[in-house]
């Protein structure tokens, strides 16, 4: 347990960087999780000529400013991924596979890249279903776990949880080669449905179902509602006011997550005003 921040961003695209940027200018301790490459999404843009002063770019060269102006102001992305996000009253924890990190405000700036959940996912959640391998792995030893790997990362967590489990499946959703101990059983298949009792005792694939005691789901990120217990969600969307504030004290959003258009300088907008709210949240609870 380390020190705590006054600011908690996650995410690493424009909405995020932005509010980063903010949170340096106006002084304040602040962690910024997410990929040093920044976003894929943004990369991958051909031409960008919406963005005020950037014309004719492409993402990437779009995604090389961004990027200087972060090394100018000596701002460091943590590449962590947060599993859960909980309100403890005057603070928020941040869970991450092994430790905590803890914030006054946190800023939700994760985009929309998230896919959809399986069927029977959300309904089992806790219950034999999971999104961090290596946290839950000691609850499984012995048993069945199959893993649905959406990264090369997962990878590593398969192996990591092969050393306890009795049998691990491992289901990838992208194209290998894939460097997994002797012990897993790579199954190509496509999942469709999470099923069981109480709790989960099978998964359905297209093609064939698997018993299993566990599942997890090895997504780039997952969708805000199941991150942050309590968040109001409308439309698949996190809902906030003018100022980026959501339904819980202290936590601000921005960027895709909170809504169309999808577009960079809207979202790099949204979190200016983000950080700023913060702030101010920040500087009225003194």
């Amino acid at each position: 347990m380390g020190e705590r921040y006054d600011i908690a961003i996650v995410g690493s695209g424009p909405a995020g960087l932005s509010a980063a940027l903010n949170a340096k200018i106006r002084n304040k301790k602040f962690i910024i999780f997410g990929n040093k490459n920044l976003t894929n999404k943004l990369v991958k843009a051909p031409k960008i000529n919406n963005y005020l002063g950037f014309f004719g770019m492409t993402g990437e060269d779009i995604k090389n400013q961004f990027e200087a102006h972060l090394n100018s102001m000596d701002i460091k992305i943590t590449e962590e991924r947060i599993n859960a996000i909980y309100a403890m009253g005057d603070y928020f924890a941040l869970m991450v596979n092994n430790e905590t990190y803890e914030a006054t405000t946190v800023i939700l700036a994760t985009g929309m890249e998230y896919s959809r959940p399986l069927k029977g996912e959300e309904e089992y959640l806790g219950k034999g279903v999971g999104y961090c391998a290596t946290c839950d792995a000691p609850l499984y030893r012995g048993k069945v776990v199959t893993i649905i790997g959406h990264n090369k990362e997962a990878e590593e967590e398969a192996n990591f949880v092969s050393e306890l489990a009795g049998l691990v499946y491992y289901i990838p959703m992208y194209k290998g080669p894939y460097e997994l101990r002797t012990n897993i059983e790579l199954v190509e298949d496509k999942p469709e449905q999470i099923k069981g009792e109480i709790k989960v005792d099978k998964i359905v694939l297209k093609n064939r179902e698997l018993e299993t005691d566990g599942v997890f789901v090895l997504k780039d990120s997952i969708s805000p509602g199941q991150l942050v217990p309590g968040l109001k969600i409308t439309d698949n969307h996190i809902e906030v006011d003018r100022l980026m504030k959501t339904n819980i004290k202290g936590c601000f959003a921005a960027g895709d997550c909170v809504g169309i258009p999808y577009q960079y300088i809207k979202s790099a907008g949204e979190g200016n005003i983000a950080a700023l709210s913060a702030a101010k949240y920040l500087d009225q609870k003194k």
